[in-house]
């Protein structure tokens, strides 16, 4: 599985780059929650429907509770919640009498030592494990104590992040199967034009090499020009008034 190389870029004085690799800021400790609803193994299902229903949340943590913290055991998500009653039954549903009716415990159905990842993990690795595992969610654990959760909700806010702006500009997507180093590129570029370079990512798509960039400024359309001729075909352009780049940035 291809994850592309994520990279945050910051102009100086409206020319050229200072920049670093994501991977020193970008980890699960920027994404988790850490306000943590937890339960026990001896919780009954219907009172974790309940508190699924009315926090809204889709997995509890499974803990045990030690001198040193909470030690985590399991997780239990809406699905085997669902799976512990019958067809009829609705268990969210928090007035229902009948999700009062089965007497089956947290730990008949929860999944036991379930998948983690650490704080200091970088958000990709975290997404790349859940994507191959197929799973929406990792306890995070430092030092065996439970210290959060980061969901694909986390990871999909994390992504949008890298392109967010306040500022009009263009997401540029762009050939760069020359190899040359990107970083140089772009900011021999944003020199030239005096553009503002907010994120850049290196990835590929179909195989083949790409260069996603972010920019800001007046010259946008003659960096493009200048990307052409200088044998970099241009995939997509995609561009951002402020009124619209804040609308979508906008946390509902």
């Amino acid at each position: 599985m291809q994850f592309a190389h994520f990279f945050t870029l910051a102009t100086s004085g409206g020319c050229g780059l200072a920049w670093a690799s994501a991977k020193l800021f970008m980890n699960v400790s920027m994404w988790m929650t850490r306000d943590l609803l937890t339960i026990t193994p001896e919780t009954p299902v219907a009172e974790a429907a309940k508190l699924m229903a009315q926090n809204h949340v889709r997995r509890l943590l499974v803990v045990e509770k030690w001198d040193d913290g909470l030690h985590l055991l399991g997780i239990l998500s809406a699905k085997d919640v669902i799976h512990a009653f019958p067809p009829h039954v609705n268990p969210f549903a928090i007035e229902g009498p009948d999700a009062r009716l089965t007497p089956t415990t947290v730990a008949q159905i929860m999944t036991a030592n379930p998948r983690t990842t650490t704080p200091d993990t970088p958000i990709e690795e975290a997404a790349a494990l859940m994507c191959a595992h197929k799973i929406g969610a990792l306890p995070v654990v430092r030092d065996k104590t439970l210290a959060g959760i980061i969901t694909e909700s986390d990871i999909f806010r994390a992504f949008v992040s890298l392109f967010g702006s306040d500022e009009a500009g263009a997401r540029i997507t762009f050939d760069a199967t020359q190899g040359e180093d990107v970083f140089e590129l772009m900011g021999k570029l944003s020199k030239r034009h005096h553009l503002k370079v907010s994120s850049l990512i290196w990835t590929r798509h179909d195989q083949l090499p790409v260069c996603v960039v972010r920019v800001a400024g007046a010259a946008v359309d003659k960096m493009l020009d200048e990307l052409w001729s200088s044998g970099h075909p241009v995939v997509n352009v995609i561009r951002f008034p402020p009124e619209m780049e804040n609308r979508s940035t906008t946390k509902k």
